[in-house]
């Protein structure tokens, strides 16, 4: 069955106190285009995510996006006791020199000080918490592409709606299709018959009649509408990545159309091609959301 090519998917999971957030979205687009915001930590599996991506979704405008919340015990700085030592070692060699009395609390002096605090230590990433990420971001992939099917399934129906239009509109041809030879024999022997002394030879008017009529015929333009119709739907049933030949199918199917409006001599017949143009109209939109 086809697929969307829009979609969204998100995960989550959590290492050692902090929260790691997958999101991934995608929109239809001629070919894979890629973008994607990975949080530092992560970025030496930037390669390794965009393959995952790649051998999953095929096709679309996708957004991928991983970033970090950290917990309170995580992002604490730490207080940096040499830093602090050297601060108090010198108050007091200072106070000492200048005879100044050394403060009751020296703490909350040394605190107002800079660089008495320190991060900690560079995080690196271990191969226990990227299997971690690894599994969600495979999870967010996984729930995009299950959104895709059933956004496949919802333009598989209308796809099909839109065909049976077009197979019914086609068999409401078929009438004016049968009546206008009579009316066409019909009113060139009126248009003859007011020509009042011209004699005709009526076997070369019937081969001219029948050579006409054989140019207004559509019996081909029906039947190749038909056979493509049906090859729509077998394409929508051989799975996904179908996209750009159903486009090509609906050209297709768009030529015998225009070609039955050329050749359709009455209005109810061109309104009814009016009506299937219209039908074909909103399947190429569509299609262009089929990956």
């Amino acid at each position: 069955m086809i697929q969307s090519m829009t979609g969204y998917g998100k995960a989550d999971a959590e290492f050692q106190g902090k929260k790691i957030h997958v999101e991934i979205k995608s929109l239809n687009s001629k070919a894979l285009d890629l973008t994607t915001r990975v949080a530092q930590l992560y970025r030496e599996k930037e390669m390794e995510m965009r393959a995952m991506i790649q051998s999953s979704l095929e096709r679309g405008k996708v957004e991928f996006s991983l970033w970090v919340e950290k917990g309170e015990t995580v992002t604490a700085a730490s207080i940096n006791g040499n830093i602090v030592a050297a601060y108090a070692q010198q108050i007091k060699e200072i106070s000492d020199k200048l005879g100044w009395n050394f403060p009751a609390d020296p703490w909350s002096v040394i605190v107002r000080l800079p660089e008495i605090t320190q991060s900690n230590a560079v995080e690196t990433l271990s191969e226990e918490e990227w299997g971690v990420v690894r599994q969600a971001v495979q999870e967010a992939i996984d729930h995009l592409v299950a959104f895709r099917k059933q956004e496949g399934v919802a333009l598989a129906a209308k796809f099909a709606e839109k065909l049976d239009n077009i197979a019914a509109l086609m068999e409401q041809i078929v009438p004016f299709e049968q009546s206008r030879v009579a009316k066409i024999r019909e009113r060139l022997e009126t248009r003859l018959e007011e020509l009042k002394g011209v004699d005709y030879d009526k076997n070369r008017l019937e081969q001219e009649l029948i050579y006409y009529i054989e140019k207004l015929d559509i019996s081909e333009e029906k039947q190749r509408l038909a056979n493509h119709l049906n090859y729509f739907r077998e394409t929508m049933q051989n799975g996904h990545g179908q996209g750009k030949k159903l486009g090509f199918i609906a050209q297709e199917m768009g030529r015998e159309i225009n070609t039955t409006g050329s050749k359709s001599n009455q209005a109810e017949m061109q309104n009814i091609v009016v009506k299937m143009k219209d039908e074909l109209e909103q399947i190429k939109e569509q299609v262009l959301n089929v990956m």
